[in-house]
Parts: structure tokens; sequence; C-alpha cells
């Protein structure tokens, strides 16, 4: 009997099938060793030993797997074919090592890059030894990143308040947001026009020109730069004669992309899907580790974490096969393409993501798949054909044409892009960060050397340079990877993080630094500026290559490292606050104190007309006070948003009706309306503000509409009963007789209207969460792989959560629900139920062991989070239990809570 390892249930569920009987594969369920988070467990002073801890819910699986190898014949360690999966197998064989399980058996190593029958047999004919330069760049990684946070955390949590955390490659990516968005608070717009002709040729076919030149000197984008000056070239041309000096067509031929790596995978589903990088790891997790298709669990992906653009042989001839079939020849290069990375040190798995079987259309695996890993697959499944593809032709053209104005000559150029070949256009065409002008629809009509032109128009137009766009996730991610900073298998973890911290917030699909992300970015660039510099960042990455290469030596990395930052380090301990603030201040003049509309000094203080503002630190952070403190007491957050000011209030006008004052305020919870001062010891009315509505944008009459809340929308079409909509403790609802449903983000509480608030009731209605109706029964993952019976995941009053019998854990908030896999929620279910041991029993219905199981640093994460959260709350109540349930109606049917 040989024993395999792989991380996931369902990985060891399918191969197992694969090998058939004299194997068993079992799950190790991710990474089951860590470095402890305490001081010492990578200790500098003893040559960096590091101290790993096992695990506690991985302690009883090693015990299954130690057990299972002492009666084997052998080992097979069969984890993903990256530097974490080399890891992976390292940690497993090291405990084995450490339990003396291993009595002279065989232990090979065998990776393969998809889940199908043929590569997981191919791969059991090739078996190597653990590759030691792997395991040592993982060690590498892991010890620089102990060391940067556990040393470099302390020192923000006490120098400044409010930051929570400062990470190798995290910080240097906070960084580039920061830097984007100080690029666009300093840029100086400037104004530009453009003059165009619309001309006609002498078949009266019409076409546009754009001055180009003027006697004898280019003109530019910017080279007309006054209203005066385009209105003597206008004026120039409206009496000008035009003829076509020359027309030149040259043939261009565009090439198809290559398949898609970890980091473009990652910009095309954000661009063309709008999923997050992590969110877009996670389906293609699950299309790697496979779905049923005709009873047989079959992986539809090869490997999801990878710096390669190649592919097998066998893959580009069933590619080009496909390509044959579905377009005909035509479309097909008279070779197969071959693509190389440009990365210096491609370590993880070499080939591209694509699809096992490049003949499974798109359209046949949807019938298996949900509606995001369907639209995943189509698109992996189009850019794999489409590298295989031919070139697209096209004819671009261009036209000079001269216009005689008198004395003086003026140059116009027309162009435009005919497709003459569509080739790989047909199927796919790469999606862009930011659209600019795209010439490849317009084409010229037909026109030749001297040919007279007609003026039908000249148009002049005002325009105003704009600053860099703020970064998609899409397009950082793409930065990283030009900058050489940290690898594509971590950037997913490394947004997440940023958003987790709340140092980054997405808007619109941007990136926007919040004021913690500036000040964390600021205090590093004036204290440990080399450690977020870019260069530095990529040049230890590339050391890090190197030790995966098997060219330097992991600890040689890290001395030379240690020493010059512990050093960087020291010297900090001696900053006086009042240092660091003046740094801070002098750093964030342009975020925190820009420009006023009408000159006066921007850090003059409003209050007492002759203090002076500046940056100050209070227990909860940072804000901007007077000079003149204790005399004045003028205070108002980091930036000017049109929150409340001075004594915590700003004042929007009269309510006509009742003649009171509608001020906005600043209160422990928030921003919120009030509207008076209460009478007779009530309390006065007061109203929160609705999830991205802010401060700055609430006007009077936005105010009375909040404070007249919660209003009727109309009456329910089955009953006749009024829909009210209001905003309560847990945000904007709509409600009818006992039932609450949230309004989703892009609804306006102001707003919505009577048909969609019936949908939202409706919706609400069908999950079984009328009121005080039964709990909805969830999504089911799977069995318990050790009790059995099923594991929900459900949404709850206090958050989602999984339920496993009477064991209610709740999700942390960085983990998403619908992305929750089984792996995710044993762990969690198994950390409460070791703290309610009374809880922990199989449900009655017994159901055979199964499961799905998705990455594993996420389950991981999770259970260190559960486990803490647990810890510190053990008297915390379910969110399925119904006191909670009947308490939050109660409070609801009593109106909005108050922010304050």
């Amino acid at each position: 009997m040989q024993v395999v390892i792989v991380e996931s249930p369902a990985k060891a569920k399918t191969i197992n099938k694969y090998l058939g009987p004299g194997y068993e594969v079992i799950a190790s369920y991710g990474h089951v060793r860590d470095l402890p988070s305490k001081d010492g467990s990578v200790d500098p002073d003893a040559d960096f030993r590091m101290l790993w801890e096992v695990d506690p819910k991985a302690q009883k699986r090693l015990n299954e797997i130690a057990t299972a190898v002492k009666g084997a014949d052998g080992l097979i360690l069969a984890t993903d074919p990256d530097r974490e999966g080399e890891a992976i197998s390292w940690h497993v064989l090291e405990v084995l090592k450490q339990k003396k399980a291993l009595k002279g058996q065989k232990v090979e190593r065998v990776v393969f890059n998809a889940i199908t029958k043929q590569a997981v047999l191919d791969a059991m004919k090739a078996p190597r030894a653990i590759d030691v330069a792997l395991v040592d760049a993982y060690l590498a990684r892991r010890a620089l990143d102990y060391l940067v946070g556990f040393t470099l955390s302390p020192v923000l949590w006490r120098k400044l308040p409010g930051a929570r955390s400062a990470g190798r490659v995290q910080s240097v990516a906070l960084r580039l947001v920061c830097d984007r968005e100080r690029e666009i608070e300093t840029f100086v717009q400037k104004e530009y026009w453009s003059i165009v002709a619309k001309l006609a040729t002498p078949r009266a076919e019409e076409f546009e020109a754009r001055l180009s030149g003027a006697d004898g000197k280019k003109i530019t984008r910017l080279s007309v730069g006054t209203a005066e000056e385009a209105k003597a070239f206008r004026a120039a041309l409206e009496t000008a004669d035009f003829r076509v000096r020359s027309v030149e067509a040259k043939p261009m031929r565009r090439h198809p992309q290559p398949p898609f790596t970890t980091s473009t995978l990652q910009q095309e589903a954000s661009r063309k899907l709008g999923l997050a990088p992590a969110r877009t790891m996670q389906i293609a997790q699950r299309l790697y580790e496979g779905v049923d298709v005709g009873g047989e669990t079959v992986g539809l992906i090869t490997y999801m974490r990878t710096d390669g653009v190649d592919m097998a042989p066998e893959a580009v001839a069933a590619t080009r096969s496909a390509i044959g079939k579905q377009f005909g020849p035509k479309y097909l290069p008279g070779v197969p393409r071959k693509y190389t990375t440009k990365a210096k040190n491609a370590q993880e798995a070499h080939e591209a993501i694509r699809p096992t079987d490049p003949s499974r259309h798109p359209r046949e695996a949807a019938r298996h798949l949900d509606a995001e890993q369907a639209r995943l697959y189509e698109l992996i499944w189009i850019r794999t054909v489409a590298s295989q593809m031919e070139s697209a032709e096209l004819e671009r053209t261009t036209a000079d044409i001269e216009a005689k104005a008198g004395a003086r000559t003026l140059d116009l150029t027309a162009t435009g892009t005919v497709v003459k070949f569509d080739g790989f256009l047909t199927l796919y065409r790469e999606g862009k960060d930011d659209e600019d002008d795209d010439e490849e629809s317009r084409r010229l009509p037909a026109m030749s050397a001297n040919d007279k032109l007609d003026r039908r128009d000249i148009l002049t137009t005002q325009h105003f340079t704009e600053p860099p766009p703020r970064y998609s996730e899409a397009s950082l991610v793409k930065r990283m990877e030009e900058l050489g900073i940290g690898r594509p298998s971590t950037y997913a973890a490394v947004l997440a993080v940023l958003r987790d911290r709340e140092y980054v917030k997405l808007e619109k699909k941007r990136l926007v630094p919040e004021d913690k992300g500036r000040l964390v970015t600021a205090f590093l660039e004036s204290f440990f500026k080399r450690y977020v510099e870019y260069d530095f960042t990529a040049d230890l990455e590339e050391k890090l290559d190197e030790v995966s290469a098997a060219e330097l030596d992991w600890k040689d990395v890290l001395r030379a490292f240690w020493q010059d930052f512990h050093t960087a380090v020291e010297a900090t301990k001696d900053l006086r606050v009042s240092q660091v603030l003046d740094a801070l201040d002098e750093m964030l003049t342009a975020h925190i104190f820009p420009p006023t509309q009408d000159g006066t000094d921007p850090r003059l203080c409003p209050t007492c007309g002759n203090g002076r503002l500046s940056l100050k630190m209070g227990k909860f952070g940072a804000f901007i006070g007077c000079s003149n403190y204790p005399e004045c007491r003028h205070t108002r957050p980091l930036t000017g948003d049109g929150a409340p000011e001075g004594d915590g209030k700003r004042e929007l006008g009269i309510d006509p009706e009742s003649g009171e004052e509608v001020t906005i305020r600043a209160g422990r919870f928030g921003t919120y309306l009030q509207l008076g001062e209460g009478k007779d010891g009530e309390k006065p009315k007061r109203s929160s503000l609705p999830k991205g509505l802010a401060p700055a944008d609430v006007d009077l009459e936005t105010a009375l509409k909040l404070l007249a809340l919660p209003r009727e929308v109309g009456k329910h079409p089955e009953d006749g009963e009024p829909i009210l909509a209001g905003i309560g403790r847990y945000g904007p609802y709509v409600q009818h007789g006992r039932t609450y449903a949230n309004i989703e983000d892009g609804d306006d509480i102001l707003a919505v209207g009577l048909n969609r608030a019936v949908v939202l009731i409706a919706e609400k209605q069908s999950k079984g969460r009328g009121g005080r109706g039964a709990a909805t029964p969830g999504r089911t993952l799977g069995d318990h792989p050790t009790h059995g019976g099923p594991i929900t995941v459900r949404p709850g009053r206090f958050g989602p959560y999984v339920n496993h019998g009477k064991v209610n854990a709740t999700l942390p908030k960085s983990v998403d629900p619908e992305a929750l896999t089984l792996a995710e929620a044993v762990t969690l279910i198994d950390a409460k139920a070791a703290l309610s041991p009374s809880k922990a029993k199989a449900p009655r219905k017994a159901a055979s062991k199964s499961a799905d199981s998705g990455d594993d640093a996420p389950a991981k994460t999770a259970a260190k989070t559960a486990t803490k959260t647990a810890a510190k709350k053990p008297a915390a109540k379910s969110a399925a239990k119904k006191p909670a349930a009947k308490k939050t109606t109660k409070t609801a049917s009593k109106g909005p809570k108050a922010a304050e």
C-alpha cells in the first residue's frame, strides 16, 4: 500500500479514483505547521532558527497520516507544483520524522499540473525528491515576512496609533496606491485645444483630419494652449484650400496574447468579469480541483499559480484541432505558436493556465458549473484557443493633407485602420484598464494624392489635461508585476490585506487610499524609506529567485537583510511623537491642507482666526488641531470631506415645518443628522447617513428627507399593507409586516420604488426569514469528514455563519460566504466545537463523507480568526438564535437607531 498526500479532500477523492487499489490518498487540508504569532519564532541571534508549531486542527490529521504511513510500503507527496506545495510536502515529511512514523519506507515527490487521470498517472511514473532549493526559498520568504511584520508593526503601534500592521510586500503595494493619489493631488491642470477639420472627398465621402503642423512646425497635442491660438488657426482653415498631399497604407499584423499566467488571469478577470483577484483565485481553485462531469470528478483547468506561458505539446495539438474544427484552416497558423516567459526566474509551475481538455467547449462545461465558474472557464478557454490562432491582418492608412491659407501652409493628418482579416480577433480581444480613443474601427474613404477636398466644418474643442487614473485592482497587479514586487501568487492576498486593514477602499472599481493608509505610508517613507522602495523590494525578490534556483544560500539573504533592517528599527526607538508628527505633517501637506479656492492660508484656524492648524495624534488616531489649544479647541478629521468641524457639528439650515435647526454631527459611531436639540427631556430626532453618502454631499433638502424616514413606499399589491423604507441599526431597509429586507448597494433609500421594494421583500421571504419565521436552510457545502452530517453556510442577524448540528461558527469578516469551501467550514466548526465540547456531536442523520476544498491559505486564516474570536467571546450567542431575531425585530419596529 502506498500513501499519497495531497492538500484537499476534493483532490484526495478524485485522485484515489484515478489510482485505484494499492493507494490510500489522504488530505493534509493545506499547511499543517506555521510560525507561532509571537516573538522568537524566527531568531536572528541563533542563525535564524525557526520554531514551527503544528496547527491544533491539523494534529488529528497528522496522527491519521502517521498511522497510515507506519503500515505502508511507501509515501508519495503529491501536493501542488509550486513553492507552497513543496513547502507543505516538506512540513508533512518533517512532522512524520518527528513522530518516527517512517521506518525505511521510500519517500517520493510527484507533481502534476492538472487533475486528470492521464496527468496523475504520468506524474506517478516520474517521481523525484523534494526540491530543497524551493523549500529554502519558502523558508527565506516566510522568515523575511515574519521579521518585517513582527519587528515593524510594533513600531507602528507605538508611534502611530490606529495603524495595524506593515508587511514586506503589503507596504510597498500600499505605497504604490498612495503615490498615485499624491500625483493626483499635486497635478496641475493644463489647458489645450484640438483643431479638427471635417472634409469631403471628390465623391462627397466625409472624414476628419486633425491639425498636425503649421508654417513648417509640428503641432502636438498640447501645442495649442489658448482660445486665442485656436481661434487664429480656425480663421486660417476657414479660408484655406485643401488637397491631399499623400496617402500611405501600411499593412500590419497583430499577434495573439499568450495563455494566462496567474497575474494576467487576475487582470483580465477583473476587467472583463469584475472579479477581485482573491475571488478569481478561489473560483480557479475549484475549476482546478474538479467538478462532477457525468458522474466523474474532472479537473477543468491546469494549475492556476504559475508564471509560465507555454503549454504542453499535447495541449497545443488539441487546441489547434479545436481551432480547425470550429473556425476552419485559415484561422490556423502553419506551425504551432511558442511562447516564453519574460520572468527572469519563473519558479512557479511552468505551464500556463489552460483548459485540461481544449475540446471541452464552454457551452458544454457550463452545464456542470455555477455562473461565476462558467464565466471564468470561458475566459480561460477563449484566451487559450486564441493564443494558437492566426494573427490578425490590418491596414493602417495615413493621409497627409495640405491646407493653403494665403501665404500660410497648414498640415493636417487623417488616420484610419481597417481589419483585413480578423484572425484571433474573431474570438478574443484583451481588455484595457484605461480605454483610449481607438481608431481601429475608423476607416478612411478612398482618396488619392492631389485630390481636392471640400471643407465642411472646422471644429475647435477645449480640453484640459487629466491626472493619472487611480489604480484598479487589475492595473495595480500589472504594475506590481512590472516592478518585480512580490510574486503573482501572492497578489490576491496582498490586496485583500490592504482592504481588510482599512488602508485602502474600492470606489467605482478604483483603489483609494484611506487616511490610515496614507499615514502608514508617510511614516514608512520618512523613517524606513529603503524598505518601501520599489527597487529594493524587487532586488530582494531577485535574490529569493536565486535561492529557488540553488544559486544563493537562503541564510545569506537573511543575514544581509537583517543587519541593516535591525539597525533602522533601533534608530526609531528614541523618536519623539513630535518628530513623527512634523515629518508626517510635511509629507501629507497636499493631502490634508489642499489650496483653498479663495487663496487664503489653508492652515489658518477658522475658529480663533490666528492659530495654526497641524497634524495631531490622539488615542483614536490622527486629526487636525489648532496650535492655540487649549484656548482654541478647533478640531477636524484628517481631510476636509464635509464632516463636521470645530465643536463637532455643521449647520445645514432650518426645517420650515418645525423651525428647528438641522445639523450634521460627528459622533462616536460616525456622522449623523439631528433635528433641533430635543424638548422636555426627549431626545431629538436623528438619522444615520446611508452608506456611500459623503457628508460633503448632504444639503438641507437631503437631510430633511433622511430625518423624515421611515417613509411609506406604497401598498403591497397582494394584501394592501404598507411597505416602509427606513434606516435601522443594520443599514437601509424596506419593511412589510414582520419582514425586513436590507436594500442592496446601488439602491437609494430615498428613491427606492414600490416595484423594487416588492422584489426585495419577496426575495427575503423566499429565504425563509419573514419576520420571526424559521432560519434559512442556507447553502450546503458537504458532509463533515469526521462526524458526518451536513455543513451549511447561512446568513444570520449578526453576519453569516456555518452550521453543523448544534454548532454554529461565525465567519470572519475577511471570508466571503459565497466562496467558502468545505475545508474552511470544517476548520471553523472544529475550532468552535473545541470550545463547546458538549455540542460537538454528529447530527442524527448519517451521511457519506465527501468534501469540496478550496485554497488552503484562507482555511488557515479562517481557523486562526475563529479560534481568537471564540476565545475572546465564549458566551457570544449564535446569529441563528431566536432571542436575537426577536430583539432585532422589536428594535426595528421602533424606527431607525441614531448613529450617535
